[in-house]
């Protein structure tokens, strides 16, 4: 008789608390130096810390109300530039991860990207793939679905602000395996009714819940070229309840979370967030009656 080839087993599901720290930075348009120092800076605030994922803004490193091209391209890097090795050998020795937005250099193009670095390098690049307003103007938008990165603390996916607005996108995270969706964002001020959560975050807790995912979203602060900004950071959890939120006197979140949680996605003893679509009827054409 043949023994049969033993199987495999999955990687052991990590259950200890991750601290996941967004800072809410408001980075100088056009001042590559400063806006390098002013994340690195960061960074080093949140693994003091004890934080073991950080989340920076969207573009932290460049800025966001470009007035022209050639603005935007001045405060453009590539993946080579020496603020990744630094950023890198700052998470030497730890299991951090940093999920940040920055210019990117793509030679003939510029992309609003994102990467997620930890002590190893740079793992993963995402380029914005929904471009809001004047971002047009200036960047291209991406072509390829966003990462989910195997971390030392879970899975994290990787959208940037207006991209989570469109359901597909922190959906397909979750079918991924998503355990966090880290968002770095920009979200400008719009008016609003008294005593209400600015519509992002509605949006963003109504993602959570959807799929049953941590989301933290890292907005930023300041007044930029007379844009002010929502300064909605926020963590939210698998059921889409606020975790922790910025405030003027803390411009930072601070939540530590159980993200194995996120594996379970069975909202009753019937019903599973996943286990219950129905593509077979999603993929049929709406009848007009």
């Amino acid at each position: 008789m043949t023994a049969s080839k033993p199987q495999s087993s999955p990687p052991p599901v990590k259950t200890e608390v991750t601290r996941v720290v967004c800072e809410q930075l408001a980075p100088r348009i056009g001042d590559l130096t400063y806006n390098k120092e002013l994340a690195l800076t960061a960074v080093r605030r949140a693994l003091a810390d004890r934080a073991d994922i950080v989340v920076l803004p969207e573009l932290v490193t460049s800025g966001y109300v470009f007035a022209t091209s050639e603005e935007a391209w001045s405060t453009a890097i590539t993946l080579a530039d020496p603020f990744f090795a630094d950023l890198s050998a700052m998470l030497a020795g730890t299991r951090g991860v940093v999920v940040l937005g920055f210019c990117q250099d793509a030679g003939d193009t510029l992309y609003n990207s994102a990467a997620v670095v930890d002590a190893s390098g740079v793992r993963a690049v995402y380029r914005k793939t929904h471009l809001w307003d004047r971002e047009t103007l200036f960047f291209t938008p991406g072509d390829r679905t966003p990462p989910v990165v195997d971390t030392a603390h879970g899975r994290i996916g990787v959208l940037i602000c207006y991209d989570l607005e469109f359901a597909e996108m922190p959906r397909r995270l979750a079918l991924a395996g998503a355990d966090l969706i880290a968002v770095p964002t920009n979200w400008p001020l719009v008016d609003q009714p008294a005593g209400q959560y600015p519509a992002e975050i509605i949006q963003a807790q109504a993602a959570a819940r959807a799929n049953g995912v941590f989301i933290a979203c890292a907005d930023r602060g300041g007044v930029e070229r007379g844009q002010h900004w929502t300064q909605g950071t926020a963590v939210i959890n698998q059921y889409g309840r606020l975790t922790a939120t910025a405030t003027d006197a803390e411009q930072r979140t601070t939540a530590d979370l159980f993200l194995n949680l996120s594996r379970d996605k069975a909202i009753s003893p019937h019903n599973d967030l996943l286990g219950d679509r129905r593509p077979d009827i999603y993929a049929q054409e709406t009848p007009l009656l």
